[in-house]
């Protein structure tokens, strides 16, 4: 993999991945999910000051994509010890929750005492993989039309040797 991609995509994913852990701020991600969206727009914007060209979709999308995944990843590896300390409390509510709505069907209940078991822990993975490639593509797309950098794109064919920095 190109480093001038991986890096930009790492910065844009580890983003994506604390604001999505962080327990009040993560509730950005409601809307539209934006964390996801602003760390793909991150991640383009930095793949564009580190080139001499402008970036076209294909790349914004592909550093976008990238972003998204290590985002997902990241969010559930900082989301582990995080809900290490605050899964207590999150039991302690759903309960409360549970008895104080005698209404709720046995379902229900089922599923919110399911919330807070280790298999919630991997289809949270498969889920912030899923959503982060997802939107960090769509946030990708939109930071390669937001932060489009003009001149001339490179000749087909045309490979430029640039000097080391």
């Amino acid at each position: 993999m190109d480093q001038g991609r991986l890096q930009p995509a790492l910065l844009g994913g580890l983003v994506i991945g604390v604001l999505s852990a962080l327990p009040l701020v993560s509730a950005g991600n409601c809307c539209c999910c934006l964390w996801i969206v602003a760390g793909g727009m991150l991640a383009v914007y930095l793949r564009q000051q580190n080139s001499p060209y402008g970036v076209d979709a294909s790349e914004g999308a592909l550093v976008g994509l990238l972003a998204g995944l290590f985002g997902g990843i990241i969010g559930v590896l900082l989301s582990i010890p995080l809900d290490m300390m605050l899964g207590p409390v999150q039991r302690r509510l759903m309960e409360r929750v549970i008895m104080s709505n005698p209404d709720i069907s046995g379902d229900a209940r089922d599923m919110l005492q399911r919330f807070a078991s280790p298999g919630a822990l991997v289809m949270k993975l498969i889920f912030g993989v899923i959503t982060g490639a997802v939107f960090g593509m769509l946030g990708g797309l939109l930071g390669v039309a937001v932060f489009k950098k003009n001149g001339p794109p490179p000749a087909p064919g045309r490979v430029d040797i640039l000097p080391p920095e």
